[in-house]
């Protein structure tokens, strides 16, 4: 099964950015004008707890503190950015991610290294033992980074039942708009 989820992953990856390059172009020239820095890396938490490098379109100022979105205050999100979270665009430069293999369209969202409480519950739960994913069954349920032990849970009880047919409808959720992306404090 796993075999079969990666070549999914692979081919909707490879796909998507061949497909939906003239947009992230776009969205690349406008992130530019906005912050002059379109794009946001970030090391989070990966497949066996290794380190890997995330990228999205930035959504907030540059000057802004490093840490997990809830923890952000709201007024640190760009007009552009505001956008780009409802649409959830932001997350469109990830398939890069998922072509490389750092990542999966659908497992759990890859934490930072800093969130000790919610490290110590994936680790725990056996959640790190499969990539980190862009949606799944916590960010359809707008269960957020904030709620470490319930999310935890959630991660376990998606890996637990996951197969082809779960891994789609989270997909299918997901981009009909299921979910509300990461919170950030108002």
């Amino acid at each position: 099964m796993t075999k079969i989820l990666r070549f999914l992953d692979i081919f909707f990856a490879a796909t998507g950015l061949m497909i939906g390059l003239p947009l992230l172009l776009i969205l690349t020239i406008i992130g530019y004008w906005d912050t002059g820095s379109p794009l946001f890396l970030q090391e989070r938490v990966g497949y066996r707890g290794q380190p890997f490098v995330l990228v999205k379109f930035r959504t907030m100022k540059l000057d802004t503190a490093w840490v997990a979105s809830h923890l952000a205050d709201s007024s640190s999100i760009t007009k552009f950015g505001l956008f780009l979270r409802r649409t959830k665009l932001d997350e469109l430069p990830q398939l890069w991610n998922v072509l490389k293999g750092d990542m999966s369209l659908v497992g759990p969202r890859p934490c930072l290294f800093t969130q000790h409480e919610l490290i110590k519950e994936r680790s725990e739960r056996g959640v790190y033992n499969v990539r980190p994913g862009i949606t799944g069954l916590a960010q359809i349920n707008d269960i957020d980074m904030s709620t470490p032990q319930l999310l935890a849970e959630t991660d376990q009880k998606m890996l637990s039942a996951m197969a082809v047919p779960t891994y789609f409808r989270y997909l299918v959720l997901t981009v009909m708009g299921r979910g509300s992306g990461d919170r950030v404090r108002q």
